[in-house]
């Protein structure tokens, strides 16, 4: 059985201009509501990958659901929001109405998440509860179908590719985090000799 995590690719979204910690939201909701950028080519073994897969499935956020497109047009895919990437907290106040870059801002509040700030975002502890149930599904649907992609998130990814691992399934420590990025694991029923 195989279970190959897929992370979206690059955003259309190329806004990149230093924003208020209170305008990061709004951004968040565009790169949210943007596909992903058409490449001349695709990885040729992640393609692979998708076509020969049995299921494929996505989370529920444009950028995801567009990069399964991308890899295969034709190919049914099943779109789940239990499967959507981490989200950061809100701030709800300026700091001095610093102005950073998105790619900053989204450093800082992922750092704060980790500390335990969680305003109006699910905390860490839900999201690895989240991502238990979600490796659950995955190895649900390897059983039936034998081999299963996720076009997913990067750092969403990385906590199913944790769960993955503690039941038993072998592939790299840890799920990389580029776009594009494809990390496959395996796991084999040992047949028992008498």
């Amino acid at each position: 059985m195989e279970i190959s995590l897929i992370r979206h690719g690059r955003s259309q979204l190329t806004e990149n201009n230093r924003i208020t910690c209170l305008q990061f939201k709004h951004w968040v909701e565009k790169y949210d509501n943007h596909g992903v950028v058409e490449e001349m080519t695709l990885p040729s073994d992640i393609i692979e990958k998708v076509v020969n897969a049995k299921m494929v499935v996505t989370s529920d956020l444009k950028r995801a659901i567009h990069s399964a497109n991308l890899l295969s047009p034709e190919l049914e895919i099943i779109s789940d929001p239990l499967f959507r990437e981490t989200e950061l907290p809100i701030i709800p106040f300026e700091f001095w109405n610093v102005e950073l870059r998105p790619s900053i801002w989204a450093v800082i509040l992922r750092l704060v998440w980790f500390c335990g700030y969680s305003n109006e975002c699910e905390s860490l502890t839900i999201a690895k509860l989240r991502a238990k149930k979600a490796s659950r599904q995955l190895i649900d649907y390897a059983d039936k179908h034998k081999s299963v992609v996720l076009v997913g998130h990067g750092f969403f990814n990385m906590l199913i590719a944790k769960e993955l691992q503690k039941n038993g399934w072998a592939g790299k420590r840890k799920a990389g985090a580029r776009h594009w990025n494809c990390t496959t694991y395996s796991f084999f029923n040992k047949r028992v000799h008498s």
